[in-house]
């Protein structure tokens, strides 16, 4: 196992901001049946998984939330690469479901959506992130590219 320091630390408000910014675009693009508002924000998780500083949800978050005071931050020992896993796994189910929407396979394609934002809510409303609990899973398997174990 890994022997890690618990001076890592994530916020919880920005990753809540950035559940919140996901809910409520997938909903807007159900109510709209639009798919490209949805390939919007799987783009925007993607980016933001590959380049965490271009994370537009954890922006707006960071340069105008927090500022202004609507949202607190709640900073905590934590690994951010989970986080990242879950984002970036999130936004490749956004990716199949554009996919199965312009292939007008609408039930499959709306299903996806609508996984993803119950999962983004679980997390939002219950703190149980699923992308997280895959990648420790896989980290106490030793699959290569999950170092990061729970801090404790």
């Amino acid at each position: 196992m890994n022997e890690q320091k618990s001076t890592r630390m994530v916020d919880r408000s920005a990753l809540r901001a950035n559940q919140a910014f996901i809910i409520a675009l997938l909903i807007v693009a159900f109510l709209l049946d639009d798919w490209l508002v949805v390939a919007l924000v799987g783009s925007i998780m993607l980016l933001g998984t590959a380049i965490p500083r271009l994370s537009l949800f954890k922006e707006v978050y960071s340069r105008w939330l927090k500022p202004s005071g609507m949202v607190m931050p709640d900073v905590i020992p934590d690994n951010p690469e989970p986080h990242r896993f879950a984002q970036g796994f999130g936004g490749i189910v956004l990716a199949m479901a554009v996919l199965s929407l312009l292939l007008e396979q609408t039930v499959f394609g709306w299903t996806l959506v609508w996984l993803t934002v119950v999962l983004a809510g679980l997390n939002l409303f219950l703190g149980f992130c699923a992308g997280c609990f895959l990648y420790y899973q896989l980290n106490r398997l030793n699959v290569p590219g999950f170092e990061r174990s729970p801090i404790r």
